[in-house]
């Protein structure tokens, strides 16, 4: 299994992980002046795309965390790595929030040419009627379907709100079909892509994070998993569980030492 200081790369999830309502959990920034005085390179790495990277980085930054922009890597990032890498056409109908469609004008996008050459699928908490139709007819005319990340809840002060998945489900209901590549995590898109950012082989990377289904799901692709019990996962849930983690901490503030 190896230890923590075999890791040349920490993925660190966001709420729930290193935050909880928007402050630093006991020992996160810690665990950052631990790993830079190892030399330890790190990112944050969320699923949410409802959000830009600006809102992320000064939120992080306003906690005291002391973050480039290369060390934050969003679903609709690895999203964008994976149109380029694919060579997808430029001509898209993207569904998200209007911070999500300027990440991707700025990269080059035409988001409203009428005639889309494929379709991607933010977490949009802007959605309206008209979306839905205008997805699900895209969709049902077998144009290209990308989706940025699985997740079906997204975690927020006093509980939970609807994210992607459940329009995943909606849309899958009414044309029959599912996204031809979901990005983030637990798939292997988005850890390609930090492999790919940092030059670091997958087996040497360690995803940290609270939820199973994704953060630790991670693991299928080849990167070590931490599972830390500040957040959704609780100790009886881990055991009941089938997905297993190669580390396992109370928090982040047991992880500096396990350095």
């Amino acid at each position: 299994m190896g230890t923590l200081s075999d890791i040349r790369l920490f993925l660190l999830d966001l709420d729930g992980t290193f935050y909880l309502d928007g402050t630093p959990l006991p020992g996160a920034l810690d665990f950052l002046t631990a790993l830079r005085a190892k030399g330890v390179p790190f990112a944050f790495l969320t699923n949410n795309s409802s959000r830009g990277r600006e809102e992320y980085l000064d939120r992080l930054n306003a906690m005291g965390a002391q973050i480039t922009g290369r060390e934050l890597l969003t679903s609709a990032d690895a999203t964008l790595d994976y149109l380029a890498r694919e060579g997808f056409d430029r001509e898209l109908l993207l569904v998200g929030t209007p911070s999500l469609e300027a990440q991707f004008a700025a990269a080059g996008y035409q988001l409203h040419s009428g005639r889309p050459k494929a379709v991607v699928l933010g977490f949009d908490t802007t959605l309206t009627y008209q979306k839905l139709v205008d997805l699900c007819n895209a969709v049902r005319a077998g144009l290209p379907y990308i989706a940025t990340h699985p997740d079906f809840n997204c975690p927020v002060k006093g509980g939970f709100i609807p994210d992607i998945g459940g329009v995943i489900a909606l849309v899958e209901a009414c044309t029959g079909r599912r996204p031809d590549a979901v990005i983030g995590k637990p798939n292997a898109f988005i850890a390609e892509a930090a492999a790919d950012r940092f030059g670091v082989p997958l087996a040497q990377i360690c995803m940290v994070g609270d939820r199973l289904y994704t953060d630790i799901a991670l693991g299928g692709c080849g990167v070590k998993t931490a599972l830390v019990l500040s957040g959704e996962t609780s100790s009886a849930d881990y055991e009941k569980s089938e997905i297993r983690a190669d580390f396992v901490f109370d928090g982040i503030w047991q992880m500096a030492a396990a350095l």
